[in-house]
């Protein structure tokens, strides 16, 4: 892509660490930084910040959802081309034109960052990206099973109804539509923003810590592609506003008194190491990289427990809709840990293995999330282990709402 001299490359940076970074009227000085309170950085009066695509991909994320919980509610049977189609974004699935022509799937950004799995780091490979993508891909399937009108029983697909909700459940009990939520959030979001955009390869890719020292802005644009690609790991979380998916549960981790810094700490991280690309900071920027990692991997390992043990708790007088919920977030929310990035290894604080081995181990018992004497034994385990490798106690986690 052609790339033309921004006016301001000239000038020194001490004067973009004083000034270039926001107009905001609210921005403090951080390390010799002007740090926004808010995510708002500008050039020559306009914004620099651009996510459209993840927005947009937080959006299908979202509709995806939608689908299977509404044909839920409706007693109707879920298609599983509508979510084929939603996932590779074909043949028009979503509600809106934006969506529609907007040139972005979840499919293609499903386990395919750079440093695990274009270059196989973090013990990825292409084959597991297309195992990956098939295991996403097998729940349409399991959904619609699920919808063609049975009570969920032990071996059979069907529905379940859960005070005012109505919930689909594959035979083993596990609900295909958080598998695909929360699964997606960890191989398709947050792989993206931890093992891609956040990554040094990427960030510094080809000429683009020389540009964005001399404030080349991309053609056409009116920002540096590492300013660009900092801004796309940010709207992975943020990108589609009102508290969805990786934002909200930032929130509800927050909320517990136990971890009552992570929003502050990833918030701040990615205003100051925004802040840093502009000033040329390399060294504070990537300083910020480390705590975004660290943070963020607490969201689903805190999650994961947490559902474990609600569903375990909820096992002893329901058996069915409530507890298989609780199971299935934590199933998906265990999926995403394989996608995490220990910044001390530079690969995932569960390993592929050990995520598959919790895995296999939820569903083990016969029937799956019916033999609620085997997920009884074998639950505490689990959690145990999950929680030990992130820091924290099983019991920290299970006061977080």
């Amino acid at each position: 892509m052609r790339l033309t001299k921004c006016f301001l490359g000239s000038l020194s940076i001490a004067l973009f660490t004083l000034t270039s970074c926001s107009d905001n009227d609210d921005a403090v000085q951080e390390n010799s930084l002007s740090v926004p309170q808010t995510y708002t950085f500008e050039r020559n009066s306009a914004t620099t910040v651009d996510f459209g695509g993840q927005t947009s991909r937080i959006l299908m994320l979202e509709e995806l959802g939608n689908y299977i919980k509404g044909h839920a509610a409706a007693g109707t049977v879920v298609d599983v081309a509508t979510l084929e189609n939603m996932y590779a974004n074909t043949n028009n699935p979503f509600s809106t034109s934006d969506l529609n022509t907007s040139g972005k799937q979840l499919k293609d950004k499903t386990a395919a960052s750079k440093d695990y799995f274009v270059n196989f780091g973090g013990g990825g490979s292409s084959a597991e990206q297309v195992e990956i993508r098939s295991k996403f891909e097998a729940q349409f399937l399991k959904a619609n099973e699920a919808s063609q009108g049975n009570i969920a029983v032990a071996g059979t697909a069907g529905s379940y109804v859960d005070g005012s909700s109505t919930r689909l459940f594959a035979a083993n009990g596990v609900e295909p539509q958080q598998i695909l939520l929360k699964g997606l959030m960890g191989a398709c979001l947050m792989d993206q923003v931890l093992n891609n955009y956040l990554s040094v390869a990427v960030l510094d890719e080809s000429t683009n810590r020389v540009d964005n020292t001399n404030k080349v802005v991309v053609a056409g644009k009116n920002y540096t592609n590492m300013e660009h690609k900092w801004d796309e790991a940010y709207g992975y979380i943020y990108g589609a506003g009102g508290g969805k998916f990786w934002d909200s549960y930032i929130n509800q981790v927050d909320a517990d008194v136990d971890f009552n810094n992570v929003k502050a700490d990833i918030e701040l991280a990615f205003r100051k190491g925004r802040a840093a690309i502009v000033a040329n900071d390399y060294a504070v920027r990537d300083a910020q990289i480390k705590i975004i990692k660290e943070q963020l991997a607490k969201v689903p390992a805190v999650r994961a427990v947490y559902y474990l043990k609600s569903g375990k708790a909820k096992l002893i007088t329901d058996n069915g809709a409530k507890a298989f919920h609780a199971l299935s977030e934590a199933y998906g929310f265990i999926m995403a840990l394989r996608y995490t990035n220990n910044p001390s290894t530079d690969a995932p604080y569960l390993s592929k293995a050990e995520v598959n081995a919790i895995l296999a181990d939820l569903e083990a018992g016969t029937n799956g999330f019916w033999d609620v004497d085997y997920l009884n034994a074998n639950i505490d385990a689990m959690a145990n282990t999950i929680a030990t490798r992130f820091g924290f106690t099983v019991a920290q986690a299970e006061t977080v709402n």
